[in-house]
């Protein structure tokens, strides 16, 4: 890979103007995080600003490079150096590998760091981070490690109830010790011990809160309903899908020969979101939970634990993330009793459910957030604002949708309903310029505060209305016409 391929790969790729041997921390700290990480460049002779400047001694830089990298990290990391000339500049390129047996150490002056990279920064890594490496470097896993409590003492109802359904056949004790859920000895794997019915994992829990507005601080009173669920994570997943459940509000709208629902979030959705969170999530984050937060106009989903490889979601393809698994022993069981799937396609489906739902509109679509101490996922209430208030009491869709029919892109219908009018009596209406309060009594809706966003402006998208001041479209002097 040349420079100019190499230039922009943020995450796996470093720029340096020269080498500076009287601070080698400035480049080896970056040496150490690529070999702890999953490896990257680091290109000599190039400015911050990414413009071409070269070395004047480019060989003499390379042994200084390589030398430096014996004396100062440890293990050694496997690494290459290369050259490359464009025009009359010369340039060192170092190719940093993933090592295998982490963590690496920068050492001097007394301390030794190791460093990991998170988006395009190398830093330092913290204990539970330090953790992670210690555990890779010895080809384990959290979920792998051997816990200190005794299989004879706990039961795994949830996970044989789990099993029978999704197979038909009944679980087997021999199963166990192939699951990983025990040793030969009869002590529970980490994996184990969260799949418990009674887990003794005391941070293995789920908060989940339905607040009361678009904030967790309201004036009257804060929360709705709230609960906090232990346990095995196979029940902790089924209390949280219950709590949404019931949080959350379907609607329904007739159709020629049945009905279809509107749903505020989509269950297929939350539910990858939930077993992400529970099975992705870094249980080496003592004192922190999975929480499930239920708003007016959206439902957050964190979990502990930034993505696996350092980089954040939020500058990432969804399309093209590979699967990466921090707890791949936990993953393999869900695997296998049919709660997710083994390629790590989770987030693509919570993405694709509401774009598949019929009363999606541009604009709802999931959100994802990640650093490198935690994972959000935020899902629109694709209910909120669109579907007339009124409309809730009954949970019936009628004609007052929006003149948007609930996410569809054309007005087709003149009989749709706006209010106490049809939306053909509307545009009569229209044939004078009126003002958007004259449209409000109309409609018989006046001191709806949506007005403008629900009914006028999918009309004058549409073309159906248009507006006397096109170029001031928040003048008290505006009328709209058809």
């Amino acid at each position: 890979m040349d420079i100019m391929n190499l230039i922009g790969e943020a995450t796996d790729y470093d720029k340096k103007l020269a080498l500076e041997k009287k601070k080698p921390k400035s480049w080896c700290k970056s040496v150490s995080a690529f070999a702890n990480t999953f490896g990257g460049s680091l290109v000599f002779g190039v400015a911050n600003d990414g413009s071409l400047v070269g070395l004047e001694d480019a060989e003499g830089d390379s042994e200084t490079i390589s030398e430096e990298i014996k004396k100062r990290i440890s293990p050694i990391p496997e690494f290459k150096l290369r050259f490359e000339k464009i025009d009359d500049m010369k340039f060192v390129i170092l190719d940093v590998y993933a090592g295998e047996e982490t963590p690496y150490y920068y050492s001097a002056d007394g301390t030794t760091e190791a460093y990991i990279r998170v988006g395009n920064e190398s830093v330092p890594a913290n204990s539970s981070e330090l953790k992670r490496l210690v555990l890779r470097g010895r080809n384990s896993s959290f979920d792998s490690l051997m816990s200190s409590y005794d299989f004879k003492d706990y039961s795994f109802s949830s996970l044989r109830a789990r099993y029978k359904k999704w197979t038909g056949k009944s679980f087997e004790d021999t199963q166990f010790e192939s699951f990983g859920i025990v040793d030969d000895k009869g002590k529970l794997t980490n994996a184990g011990a969260l799949l418990a019915d009674s887990s003794p994992v005391r941070y293995s829990r789920v908060f989940c809160t339905r607040w009361n507005g678009l904030d967790k601080a309201n004036g009257k009173f804060e929360a709705f309903d709230s609960d906090e669920y232990s346990g095995g994570i196979i029940e902790l997943l089924n209390n949280a899908e219950q709590f949404i459940k019931r949080n959350t509000r379907k609607m329904w709208r007739k159709t020629e020969n049945s009905r279809e629902e509107y749903p505020e979030y989509q269950q297929r959705g939350y539910f990858e979101a939930l077993v992400n969170g529970l099975i992705h999530r870094d249980y080496l984050e003592n004192g922190s939970e999975v929480h499930v937060d239920i708003f007016d106009d959206r439902m957050e989903i964190y979990s502990p634990g930034g993505m696996v490889d350092g980089t954040f979601i939020q500058d990432r393809n969804i399309d093209k993330i590979p699967s990466k698994r921090r707890n791949p022993i936990l993953a393999d069981i869900f695997a296998r009793l049919g709660l997710m799937e083994r390629e790590g396609s989770g987030i693509k489906k919570m993405r694709d459910s509401y774009l598949e739902a019929p009363n999606f509109t541009p604009g709802k679509e999931p959100e994802f957030y990640s650093d490198r101490s935690q994972f959000i996922v935020t899902f629109p209430n694709m209910n909120y604002g669109v579907i007339d208030e009124d409309d809730y009491n009954t949970g019936q869709v009628t004609g007052q949708v929006t003149v948007q029919d609930a996410g569809q892109d054309k007005v087709q219908d003149e009989n749709l309903k706006i209010g106490n009018v049809t939306l053909k009596e509307l545009l009569g209406f229209c044939k004078q310029p009126r003002s958007r309060i004259e449209l409000q009594e109309y409609c018989g809706l006046v001191g709806r505060n949506n007005f403008n966003d629900k009914y006028l402006k999918p009309l004058i998208n549409e073309g159906k209305i248009k507006m006397t001041l096109p170029d001031k479209p928040t003048s008290k002097n505006q009328k709209y016409y058809s």
